[in-house]
């Protein structure tokens, strides 16, 4: 195969894993503005669940369901899960339910986002339709 279709469409989904396992690592964060982490994890979490819904799709352009956000949500939440877990063995840092919850809520967003997203891009017959 060539082009596009040749390459593995997790590899972006891993590395940015990783790229959150990393973060996850750090024993000094500094200081948030508000105090509060939870947008941050929202953030983090809402382009994970991008990439998972891109990699279960096979692309961007290409049909995305509820049954994939469904499935991104869950992979996000329960990646989310293992990182607090993560963070309990990091000096400096604690495990927190609600940032679980914070990063649940940034997947579903952004799994929604993209259903919607695929939809609009498709006409009434189903067909892909220029954006």
């Amino acid at each position: 195969m060539s082009g596009t279709g040749a390459r593995w469409p997790w590899a972006p989904v891993v590395a940015y894993m990783a790229l959150i396992f990393v973060l996850s690592s750090i024993s000094n964060t500094p200081a948030l503005p508000g105090g509060s982490d939870k947008q941050l994890h929202g953030l983090l979490y809402a382009g994970l669940a991008a990439l998972v819904m891109r990699a279960l799709a096979g692309g961007w352009r290409r049909r995305m369901t509820l049954g994939m956000a469904a499935l991104a949500i869950a992979l996000a939440g329960l990646y989310g899960i293992s990182d607090e877990y993560h963070q309990s063995y990091v000096p400096n840092r604690q495990s927190d339910a609600r940032d679980v919850v914070a990063d649940t809520v940034g997947a579903a967003v952004a799994a929604g986002a993209c259903v919607g997203w695929s939809r609009l891009r498709r006409g009434p017959d189903g067909s892909s339709r220029p954006v």
